[in-house]
């Protein structure tokens, strides 16, 4: 009902009262609309053969075709899985040395200190991922990388990191979790300042230490951020760090067993293959994936701390 109510008011005297807060809201609201929800009918891709000259609705229907070859070649499975346990990975390590440095920069008393190694930690997060794989690369090369390099001095063999997928799982999680720590910190930092005083100084009055204080209040009081930051994440664990992978790893098929993602297994298929339906599908599995895993997430956590979940 357009006139409905809130409280004793409609909701356009709402808007009338608050107009410069909706006028703010605006922009977000148009991005939302353009970019995610006026897109969404070109889902269709994914249940069709796609042709350029026909377009989208005139293509070919063939159902679940495209989903039926991913399964069948075992694309799907590899992909998937790859792309699961990295998000796993890298939402767990990333949320634990988030909390880890918010606590101990927290702890800092020194004002200047504190801000110069908040800006340290948090440069990382501003640096291109073309430039964070030149580093790789110059790192890990055969011929001239920096280890390969250090290793001949000391008297070893060079070692091809390029020909072996299962170090690149350790390697990509690092330069992951150093280029996003500085700015989930940042969160956890935030949460941190907003404990009140009374809590510590109560703490203080009693006899807790530090480690105590940080035990039995700080973590305990950032458990809401942290279990929020999962859910949020949650929604996008089948999203890759594409940018990331693909400057890493590039067209390296060697490595692709162990590295290939989503995000850069639908980047090929449109840009090597032209397969637009192919990708499609992917991407359609993706969101439905990544919906059905925040749905169950947040009921678990709602029957567990009703207070900490999003609906």
């Amino acid at each position: 009902m357009i006139g409905k109510t809130l409280g004793r008011k409609t909701i356009f005297d709402e808007i009338r009262k608050n107009r410069v807060l909706f006028l703010m809201l605006l922009p977000a609201l148009l991005y939302f609309i353009i970019f995610h929800y006026i897109p969404m009918p070109g889902a269709y891709i994914a249940f069709v053969d796609y042709n350029v000259t026909r377009g989208i609705f005139k293509s070919p229907f063939v159902g679940f075709k495209n989903f039926d070859f991913l399964v069948r070649n075992g694309d799907l499975w590899n992909i998937t899985k790859n792309t699961l346990l990295y998000n796993l990975v890298f939402l767990g390590l990333g949320n634990v040395f988030q909390i880890a440095l918010a606590v101990m920069l927290s702890e800092i008393r020194s004002p200047w200190y504190k801000k110069t190694t908040q800006s340290i930690i948090l440069l990382p997060h501003f640096i291109s991922m073309v430039i964070v794989g030149v580093f790789a690369y110059n790192f890990f090369n055969y011929n001239y990388g920096f280890f390969n390099t250090l290793l001949v001095q000391l008297g070893f063999e060079r070692y091809e990191f390029y020909a072996d997928p299962g170090v690149w799982k350790y390697i990509i999680t690092g330069f992951k979790i150093w280029a996003g720590t500085g700015y989930g910190m940042i969160v956890y930092l935030a949460s941190i300042t907003g404990i009140g005083a009374e809590l510590y100084e109560a703490a203080y009055i009693d006899g807790a230490n530090n480690w105590k204080r940080i035990w039995f209040i700080t973590l305990p009081m950032l458990k809401p951020t942290f279990i929020l930051l999962v859910l949020f994440g949650m929604g996008g664990i089948l999203k890759g760090s594409f940018d990331l992978f693909y400057n890493l790893i590039g067209t390296n098929s060697v490595l692709y067993p162990q590295t290939d993602i989503i995000d850069t297994y639908v980047f090929r298929s449109l840009v090597g293959q032209f397969n637009f339906s192919m990708g499609a599908a992917v991407g359609f599995y993706q969101s439905l994936f990544g919906l059905f895993l925040v749905l169950t997430v947040n009921n678990i956590i709602r029957k567990i701390e009703p207070d900490s979940s999003l609906f």
